[in-house]
């Protein structure tokens, strides 16, 4: 008996990790998406075909440390809009309770705020926190994956960050110099599958 509990762990370990691992990986070339905005236009990848770099952030209305980063995000979405970096926001929850379009769209963002109803998008990319992000470069003819993971490495403490991973690989990617940041997991809520 002790060897089928055993067997059965280590079954179930391989199964999470495994579908951990979903999604895109680092190098892949992402397909377009489009995905209707809190606005009620539907809004595609393709759509930024100009911007140097697509920081697609997986977030929702509710999920605390989502909240504890929103306004960083908006920040870094300034800070970087002159540069050719175009941020987006996707509620992987849109649909559900509270997470309605009329809610997302109170948000009123300078950047598209997109709802995943059937969460095809989030699925494929792999996310499984929120916020997440997920990092494209433009590379003229496609977008390619460059970093998925961590904000930053403290999401309570805005003045105690001390590796600031998203703006690193924004600025390695603008310089065309390769990601030094690698994946770094995502600290935020679970993304509830429906």
């Amino acid at each position: 008996m002790k060897y089928f509990a055993a067997f059965a762990a280590a079954v179930m370990l391989n199964v999470f990790a495994f579908a951990q691992s979903g999604g895109y990986q680092l190098g892949d070339k992402v397909a377009n998406f489009t995905l209707q905005g809190a606005n009620n236009q539907t809004v595609s990848l393709s759509d930024f075909a100009s911007a140097k770099t697509v920081v697609l952030v997986f977030t929702n209305n509710q999920c605390p440390y989502a909240k504890l980063y929103e306004n960083r995000l908006v920040t870094l979405a300034s800070t970087y809009s002159n540069r050719g970096v175009q941020f987006i926001f996707v509620n992987p929850g849109a649909g559900e309770g509270t997470e309605t379009l009329e809610a997302m769209g109170a948000k009123n963002y300078s950047f598209p705020y997109l709802a995943d109803n059937d969460q095809k998008i989030s699925n494929q990319f792999g996310a499984t926190k929120t916020p997440e992000v997920f990092v494209l470069h433009n590379t003229g003819n496609s977008f390619v994956l460059k970093y998925k993971g961590a904000i930053d490495d403290n999401p309570q403490v805005e003045t105690g960050v001390k590796n600031h991973y998203l703006r690193g690989v924004i600025d390695d990617v603008l310089s065309n110099r390769p990601v030094a940041a690698g994946d770094k997991r995502a600290t935020g809520c679970l993304i509830k599958k429906y």
